[in-house]
């Protein structure tokens, strides 16, 4: 028995998500024809929504519905401190750490050779403008701990302190409520590198 093209098309299109083969992109288009018929109709319109609502805010460069994002419109937030981040997933978390009240950069990717994945590639240069705008007193590098993440910290930083920007890198080491014999070597090492006198 031939599988239908079109429930091979849908099958073929699960397959762009991440961390999705060829079985589970399998599974899932089943069960959306199968059992969720109702869902699979939201998803889709959903998607078509999304692809056609959301572009990329003008300062920021994460996603929004409107030109410029409301976080980047706030009167709240400090526009003298800019962070720089690899997703919006990231702004997230920083969100949620209630410990940032400036604005953010986001790259939509990070320096990445191997994959092709250049400084071209990110728009570096909006960034720079965005952060050369006499406002920013400060970059904050908040790109992920990865070698790639490493790589675009390091390019980005020699970028802007280049022009005369401030840049800083926010630090890593043990998590909060770790206990130092569960904590790999590595993470140990840069605690230890990365500490800093108490003060009164």
């Amino acid at each position: 028995m031939t599988t239908p093209s079109s429930l091979e098309s849908l099958i073929e299109a699960l397959r762009c998500l991440p961390g999705i083969g060829p079985k589970s992109a399998q599974r899932l288009a089943y069960h959306l024809m199968q059992r969720e018929r109702p869902g699979a109709k939201r998803l889709a319109d959903s998607l078509l929504l999304a692809l056609d609502a959301i572009r990329h805010c003008q300062r920021c460069n994460t996603f929004t519905e409107s030109e410029v994002c409301a976080r980047c419109l706030s009167s709240k937030r400090d526009a003298s401190l800019l962070c720089v981040v690899e997703t919006p997933v990231d702004m997230n978390m920083m969100e949620q750490t209630h410990a940032y009240s400036g604005l953010y950069y986001v790259l939509m990717g990070r320096v990445s050779p191997l994959d092709g994945i250049g400084p071209r590639e990110l728009q570096l240069d909006r960034l720079l403008a965005r952060a050369s705008d006499g406002v920013v007193k400060e970059v904050i590098l908040a790109t992920n701990y990865t070698n790639e993440g490493e790589v675009t910290a390091h390019y980005l930083s020699e970028m802007l302190k280049s022009r005369g920007i401030n840049v800083s890198r926010i630090a890593r080491g043990v998590p909060v409520g770790g206990e130092l014999e569960y904590v790999d070597a590595g993470t140990l090492a840069q605690a230890f590198r990365e500490r800093r006198l108490l003060v009164d």
